[in-house]
């Protein structure tokens, strides 16, 4: 009996495919749910290591020009236009574009032109961060809710095993490991969607975090070199 029975176990066809195509509706659109949000993860976490390694390149390169001693009104006025310009150049623009307009025709300058600096500077580096922060909001959801979906899966496909054992009035190993199969594949692809946009989450909220900070650390830097200018005058 036992022989049988591991005889006919043998001849099902176990493959990721074959699981996937025996199993009920309900599952299968959990499977492709988690496949797709797996597939969009890993495309958000490229682009975003990409767009942070570049970030970083730009930032040091801007540096570079900001502090080589260059007049800085010299340095504002070869930048190109904003959508051509990185992102702590936009920074710097949006501080030093201010600064330019709060001067009068006399030459001095409107009351309260650090304030002003200070909040077009603020604004600026609010949308630079939605931009690098964009898509991890869904790495954090998939983290978070993948497991449990992935649950969902195997539940329904324990349930339909034990309906065919109710049907098939038989507990035998050929009759529960198909269906037992198809559910845990479903828990499978909820981990596998889970793991790396949990990890990749952590590491590129820190990566976003720092460069955020260097921009909030340039333009305190920015108004200290303005202020002391004002108090200079």
């Amino acid at each position: 009996m036992e022989q049988t029975t591991l005889a006919v176990t043998q001849e099902i066809d176990f493959s990721l495919i074959a699981l996937f195509a025996r199993a009920t509706l309900t599952v299968q659109l959990v499977m492709i749910g988690l496949i797709l949000a797996s597939f969009w993860s890993w495309g958000i976490i490229i682009q975003k290591l990409i767009r942070y390694r570049r970030a970083r390149a730009e930032t040091a390169q801007f540096d570079a020009a900001f502090w080589s001693g260059e007049p800085l009104d010299e340095l504002y006025d070869r930048l190109g236009p904003p959508e051509t310009l990185s992102p702590p150049a936009r920074v710097f623009a949006a501080g030093m574009g201010e600064w330019q307009e709060s001067h009068r025709v006399d030459g001095g300058l409107i009351p309260g032109v650090v304030a002003r600096i200070d909040r077009s500077m603020e604004l600026a580096i609010s949308r630079e961060a939605r931009a690098l922060t964009s898509g991890l909001t869904f790495l954090a959801s998939v983290g978070s809710a993948a497991p449990f979906l992935g649950l969902f899966g195997t539940i329904w496909g324990i349930r339909r095993a034990f309906e065919e054992i109710a049907v098939a009035q038989n507990t035998n190993l050929a009759t529960v490991a198909p269906g037992i199969a198809e559910a845990l594949l479903s828990t499978g692809l909820g981990l596998l969607a889970a793991i790396p946009a949990t990890i990749f989450y952590n590491k590129l909220n820190d990566d976003s975090e720092a460069i955020i900070a260097g921009y909030e650390a340039f333009a305190d830097e920015f108004n200290t070199i303005l202020s002391r200018q004002l108090d200079a005058a």
